[in-house]
């Protein structure tokens, strides 16, 4: 027998085994092998040892077959949430030795696993799904597995470490897994959302989820690559570089006929290669239909490219016959309502039914362009564009998956569910985990920071090391000028830096290809004019070369650049003093404006477009000037110094504006971010950073959220994505999630929360309704202690966050779980329906019957210092106020302040002993924790008398609360949801549990 047909019956042996174990726990792997070698015959028998499958891997590589399916497999138990048959943890070394002792190998063979397939410690994707019949299996893999673990190498020639590398198996997995079988004989449409950071490697995902599926068996991919030509084509390129390959873009044709004959990458030989065409060494080819030039086109000589070849016509595409032996087609195509006129009306015309065509939709970008804005509820509206010809893409290809990429998913997640024509992701929702070496928006912040702002410093604080106030001074203009200047002068000194690091070595043996600064303050093309007029007059006379400029950024480095990388270089060279940095000042300053070109605009005007952001045919150090067409999806390269004034009026267009997110290997110290300070928004005053924050805050809500209800009960989902919508917060006012236009088709009945903070803010603006509140809280706060208790949660510093004590002031008392609930009751609220699933709960856990819940400590912070005091209840004793607005109708933005939230957590017992005595005194089994904030909106706070006195019609009792973390309910189940049917409006609520 060869050595060719060993390997493949191997394989089969091993794929039919481990293919029987795929719902099970593993299970003794000779005796698997020997059940399987019955049915393949007496040759297979002699390779159903462990012996056998030990002397291929001695000689595998990881890419192999064999090893793939091990992979896979391993992966799978690896990741597993709470099996049955271990205790171990998931991701871990214990969990992978249970593995092996179930399966019943011997150390030899476990030792060359290991070194194969390492146990991947990365964050596994959170995953919302419906119920879905699994079938991406080892077994579905018998068709042609080519692209996946040609892309799977040519990340690891990338320098993808091998945990980077299983974490994206595992995550594209999770998509590719809820995909509709291509082979199956009914149709069936799949619709769905994965969810990444902002510049952080979804193009990696779909590229691997693309690989997986046409692998699979899809034959048709189109790829929707955003609005932009440049956006489009940075995508395209991507593919064909480390997807489609070289043989495939070439089909025959010489080097220098490639579209790519003219990038580095290409002549470098970075582009995939595969030696000869797929086809002709046992795979199958991507045809593209288009190029890194050109977008879709109507095919000129009929549609011949469209069609798809049939080696059975007598049977279906999709019969597993024709489609293992069809080339696959692949499109990356702008939103663009032309470009995608073009493509449904080819795909019209062409004679493969298209009932049988398994179809792969990736949207780019899917917030932007392809979600509907339109209420379809008014008579004769219509849907937007691009969305219309998307929909009428996907009615036109009934197998057809549809999945969406973007880093601000509110915008999807608030489509109608009922609109079975839009995009909303029905099937499954797939939060990414944040990468390894990413920088976000947690980055520039100091969101949960134990240590008081005086105690700060560029070792401890992102935001003290990497952002830099943009201040507005008497004469804008002139305090415009000095922030720019500064900024600009970073610029200088950070590509200085980074060439000293060439020199000096700590960055191995790679260069800095690019360096840029980006400067946003508006989408409009006047307004860049101008700039660029500024920024070259401020480059030409800012005396890089002589001594006035010299001395600026001595002084740069010595109060910023050293003292930020002595504490954030992480083992990069540093020089040890500017004189050691001075003679690379001279070759950056050349670097960017050697050309007598610093700057290049970049916003679609040839009038004043300066220059091509091109970031693959060449090296760019230069000052981007840029709008809408930098303001999403594009990465800019080399990103080190951001100068940002731009405003917008929602969350998923400022987050996307936030280009400075990314990995910065090799130069993390160094990034800075100059953002716009306190500016007037017509009536309001914003802060561009306090923005920023409060989108991070909403954003890990909605992600902490998800991963809550992504664990399974009862082997069924707690939620799926109809009913994800209700999990979106807004933390500033005038700062919405997403265009506002859009419903959703839950109703949240319960929200169970032990041992989680919870904030309610719809509270009433009625006199009458706040008058009965305070009425309600008064006889709460005469029976607190009357001697101030400082409480106090000592942190224990770890890799991601620096050690130290939240302490706060307070007064405290009890409350019976029974007067507690009659209390909850009586609330007036101006939104009722968002305490109700609150309220569910608490009637659950405080009920006779209920060994949950004994009694809640009230808590009333107290400011340190003596002011912002109210008069209140019949003892007419002084509490604390806190100033909070409304961010629209009833509803505040966030109440509490940060500093406050630990201590109840864990008198709650949800987090570990606090290192406090006083706070430890109060911890107490059962016990809940109710913390009160007598509230003053800005209307009312000149109407305070001097003796603190003030109307109880004007005061906002306002409370947040945590549950004891034992208080579970009756099961094990978070959310409890109704759904309304809008084609049934009128009828009663349909109960989702």
């Amino acid at each position: 027998m060869t050595s060719h047909s060993t390997d493949d019956l191997l394989l089969q042996l091993h794929n039919a085994a481990l293919s029987d174990m795929h719902t099970s726990r593993p299970k003794k792997l000779v005796r698997a092998l020997a059940y399987q070698a019955e049915d393949l015959g007496p040759e297979a028998e002699a390779f159903a040892t462990e012996d056998a499958l030990r002397r291929a891997l001695e000689r595998a590589l990881s890419t192999d077959q064999l090893v793939e399916v091990w992979r896979r497999k391993l992966t799978d138990w690896d990741f597993a949430t709470d099996p049955a048959w271990s205790r171990s943890p998931e991701r871990t070394e214990a969990r992978r030795s249970d593995i092996y002792g179930l399966l019943g190998i011997s150390e030899e063979t476990r030792k060359l696993l290991d070194s194969l397939v390492p146990v991947a410690k990365v964050e596994a994707p959170v995953v919302i799904t419906d119920e879905f019949t699994p079938w991406y299996t080892p077994q579905s893999q018998q068709g042609r597995p080519w692209y996946w673990p040609s892309y799977r190498s040519h990340l690891e020639r990338k320098g993808w470490g091998a945990e980077a590398v299983a974490g994206l198996d595992v995550a594209t997995d999770a998509v590719v897994e809820r995909l509709a079988d291509p082979t199956h004989p009914a149709a069936y449409q799949s619709k769905g959302l994965v969810v990444g950071y902002v510049q952080s490697g979804k193009t990696a995902n779909f590229t691997g989820v693309i690989a997986k599926a046409v692998d699979a068996g899809y034959r048709l991919v189109i790829v929707l690559g955003g609005t932009l030509n440049m956006l489009r084509a940075q995508t395209q390129r991507r593919l064909d570089m480390e997807l489609v390959g070289r043989e495939n873009i070439l089909r025959g044709a010489s080097e220098y006929e490639s579209d790519y004959a003219n990038d580095p990458a290409w002549n470098q030989g970075r582009f995939v290669s595969f030696g000869s065409l797929p086809s002709t060494r046992g795979g199958f080819d991507i045809v593209r239909l288009t190029t890194r030039d050109d977008d879709y086109k109507s095919l000129l000589q009929g549609i011949t490219a469209l069609e798809f070849e049939k080696q059975e016509p007598a049977l279906p595409l999709h019969d597993a016959r024709n489609l293992h032996r069809s080339m696959a087609r692949l499109m990356v195509v702008k939103k663009n309502k032309s470009v995608l006129t073009k493509l449904v009306k080819d795909l019209r015309k062409i004679k493969t039914p298209l009932a049988e065509i398994p179809v792969l939709i990736i949207d780019d970008e899917s917030d932007e362009a392809s979600v509907n804005t339109t209420n379809l509820a008014k008579p004769d509206a219509e849907r937007t564009a691009i969305n219309q010809k998307i929909s009428e893409l996907l009615r036109m290809l009934p197998r057809a998956q549809y999945v969406g990429y973007t880093a601000t998913p509110f915008a999807n997640v608030f489509i109608d569910p009922s609109d079975a024509q839009d995009i909303f992701p029905k099937d499954f929702i797939v939060s990414l985990p944040r990468p390894e070496g990413y920088m976000g928006a947690r980055d520039f912040h100091d969101l949960d920071s134990a240590i008081p702002p005086e105690e700060r410093t560029f070792a401890n604080s992102n935001e003290l090391a990497h952002v830099r106030n943009i201040t507005v001074a008497a004469d804008e203009d002139a305090g415009d000028d000095v922030c720019l200047q500064q900024a600009m002068d970073m610029f200088v000194l950070t590509a200085a830096m980074k060439l000293y690091r060439e020199a000096e070595g700590g960055y191995g043996e790679r260069y800095f290809q690019h360096h840029t600064m980006l400067i946003h303050e508006s989408v409009r093309t006047e307004v860049h004019r101008e700039l660029l007029g500024k920024v070259t007059r401020m480059w030409w006379n800012a005396g890089y070369m002589g001594p006035s400029g010299r001395e600026r950024l001595r002084e740069l480095f010595d109060t910023d650049i050293a003292p930020v990388s002595a504490a954030r270089a992480d083992g990069l060279a540093v020089p040890p003093s500017f004189d050691a940095l001075a003679r690379h000042v001279g070759p950056a300053v050349t670097r960017i404006g050697g050309d007598d070109n610093p700057i290049i605009v970049v916003n679609g005007d040839k009038d004043i477009e300066t220059g091509e952001a091109d970031f693959d045919r060449r090296p760019i150090w230069k000052i981007l000037i840029g709008g809408q067409k930098l303001a999403r999806g594009f990465t800019v390269e080399g990103l080190t110094v951001s100068y940002f004034r731009r405003r917008a009026g929602n969350a998923s267009t400022l987050m996307q504006m936030g280009r400075w997110f990314g990995f910065r290997e090799g130069y993390r110290d160094l990034v800075r971010v100059f953002l716009g300070r306190s500016e007037s928004m017509g009536a309001k005053e914003i802060d561009l950073y306090s923005a920023f924050e409060a989108i991070c805050l909403d954003e890990e809500n909605f992600r902490a959220e998800l991963r809550q209800y992504a664990t399974l009960v009862d082997g069924r989902p707690q939620v799926t994505p109809a009913q994800v919508p209700p999990l979106v917060s807004q933390h500033l006012p005038w700062l919405k999630p997403t265009s506002p236009n859009k419903m959703y088709n839950a109703r949240l009945v319960e929200l169970r929360s032990p041992g989680h903070w919870q904030e309610p803010t719809a509270y009433p603006t009625k006199a009458a309704d706040l008058r009965h509140n305070t009425g309600l809280w008064l006889p709460v706060l005469d029976a607190l202690s009357t001697e101030v208790m400082s409480l106090g949660y000592r942190f224990t510093g770890d890799a991601t966050r620096d050690g130290g004590v939240h302490r706060f002031d307070a007064l405290v008392g009890s409350l019976p779980a029974q007067d507690a609930l009659c209390l909850f009751r009586e609330v007036r609220w101006g939104a009722p329906s968002q305490f109700a699933p609150h309220l569910a709960y608490l009637e659950e856990i405080s009920g006779a019957s209920s060994c949950d819940l004994d009694d809640w400590l009230i808590v009333a912070p107290q400011h340190t210092k003596r002011g912002q005091r109210l008069t209140l209840g019949h003892s007419e004793r002084t509490f604390a106020w806190f100033g909070r607005d409304r961010r629209r109708g009833p509803l505040f933005g966030a109440i509490s302040e940060p500093k406050h939230r630990a201590v109840p957590l864990r008198i709650a017992g949800a987090l570990a002993d606090s290192g406090d005595p006083a706070t430890e005194s109060l911890v107490v089994p059962r016990r809940g924790v109710i913390v009160v904030y007598p509230v003053i909106e800005a209307k009312h706070r000149t109407d305070i008398a001097e003796d603190g006195r003030m109307a109880p019609d004007k005061i906002v009792m306002a409370f947040s609360f945590v549950a004891p973390s034992a208080a579970r309910g009756s099961d094990s189940r978070v959310l409890r949801f109704t759904t309304v049917d809008r084609s049934r409006e009128g009828q009663p609520i349909i109960d989702a549990r």
